[in-house]
């Protein structure tokens, strides 16, 4: 018995000096990269800041949890029933009980501190954003309004508008901090892209801001995440990272085509190397609930 618990002590040692020599060789970025407890990897440097948050708060916990696993086990061994004598009882311990008292109370304080501050810093907003986007959310649709850029002919921001035979994308540059301001035509609405660990309300009044800095380039499925009606589940976008001199082209191909051009979107798209249409998700079908329930369900693989 003696033999086997040695073994395993030496284990436990031997993983826990590899554990260390292999952690001592990251940077903190690299470490609270790998130590992200189920995280997802976020696509925005504001995701990149929740994430550390999370990190820490999962190693406060744990270190909390092996504390407690410790004592436990300590008391246990240590005052585990030897014989029919029963331990010394004592009423109370005034040092021990503010000590289990106050700890949790700094831990509490501690964390809240940290939340407060990545929450200031996610939802903040800068003097002078590098660019913006304006939101505008309906039933069952989204409208992408670019303030850089004006349409020559109507003098009014050039957009882009979905249907249901086009996804809507919006396309934000890589690197660059973006304004967003939202709003609703008709009910509430909600601008979720889950790559992006952020999710806010669209209301008709009044207009909600927030600013995001996309940290790689890719296309991302956008949703709305509030139940806004009938076609709530299908209320989708995309959102096109590109390099910022691809954006501010693809402003000015917009601006080119003009408002009046309902395929601007496409072509705009097309003009800076990027797939013209949707990538990530497509266009809801507005005529299903007219057909009988069979008939639905045959179509739609149900």
């Amino acid at each position: 018995m003696a033999r086997g618990r040695t073994v395993r002590v030496a284990r436990l040692v031997v993983g826990g000096v590899l554990l260390v020599v292999m952690l001592a060789g990251c940077t903190r970025a690299d470490l609270e990269d790998k130590l992200r407890f189920g995280w997802p990897r976020g696509a925005t440097a504001e995701a990149a800041d929740m994430r550390v948050l999370w990190t820490w708060s999962s190693v406060a916990a744990l270190t909390v949890g092996v504390l407690v696993w410790g004592l436990i086990f300590w008391a246990v061994i240590v005052y585990r029933r030897r014989g029919d004598e029963l331990p010394k009882q004592t009423k109370f311990n005034l040092p021990l009980e503010f000590f289990y008292t106050g700890v949790p109370f700094i831990i509490i304080a501690v964390l809240f501190g940290y939340t407060v501050a990545t929450q200031s810093q996610v939802v903040s907003l800068t003097a002078k954003p590098d660019t913006q986007v304006n939101v505008m959310a309906f039933k069952w649709n989204w409208e992408f309004q670019y303030p850089d850029k004006r349409d020559p002919q109507t003098n009014d921001f050039v957009y882009t508008i979905g249907s249901s035979e086009e996804i809507p994308i919006l396309v934000m540059p890589e690197q660059k901090k973006v304004r967003f301001t939202e709003t609703s035509n008709d009910v509430v609405h909600s601008f979720w892209v889950p790559e992006f660990l952020f999710k806010r309300d669209v209301f008709p009044t009044p207009v909600n801001q927030f600013e995001l800095t996309a940290t790689r380039a890719g296309s991302y499925v956008g949703r709305c995440a509030e139940l806004c009606g009938t076609y709530h589940s299908q209320m989708n976008f995309e959102v096109r990272v590109v390099s910022d001199s691809d954006y501010r082209r693809y402003l000015d191909e917009l601006a080119a085509l003009g408002n009046a051009d309902p395929d601007r979107q496409a072509k705009a798209l097309t003009a800076i190397g990027q797939p013209p249409r949707a990538t990530t998700t497509y266009p809801f079908e507005t005529g299903r609930l007219d057909r009988a329930p069979s008939e639905r369900s045959s179509t739609e693989g149900g």
